[in-house]
């Protein structure tokens, strides 16, 4: 089983949310843990990162090794999560 890393950013994103939506993103990251490219992820383009839905919310995570890096979770239905993932990248 690989080794979860989230970033602060990503954790306290995490923290923030209600229980109910913090609990769907943990079993979600729990399942990447075991499987980290299920049928539902994808690559993203010119990138070895991968994201995944959940409910309203994108987890965007890479496996480096036997860890599994994620950097940014946001909402999926708007580009936040691309923004800021284009921020720490430039």
């Amino acid at each position: 089983m690989l080794k979860l890393v989230l970033s602060n950013r990503a954790d306290k994103f995490v923290q923030k949310l209600p229980p109910k939506q913090e609990g769907q993103i943990g079993r979600k990251l729990q399942e990447l843990l075991s499987n980290p490219f299920p049928s539902d992820s994808i690559q993203l383009k010119g990138s070895i990162l991968r994201r995944v839905d959940i409910g309203e919310y994108r987890i965007i995570y890479q496996v480096i090794g036997a860890t599994l890096d994620v950097p940014i979770i946001g909402k999926r239905n708007d580009d936040d999560v691309y923004k800021r993932l284009k921020r720490l990248s430039g």
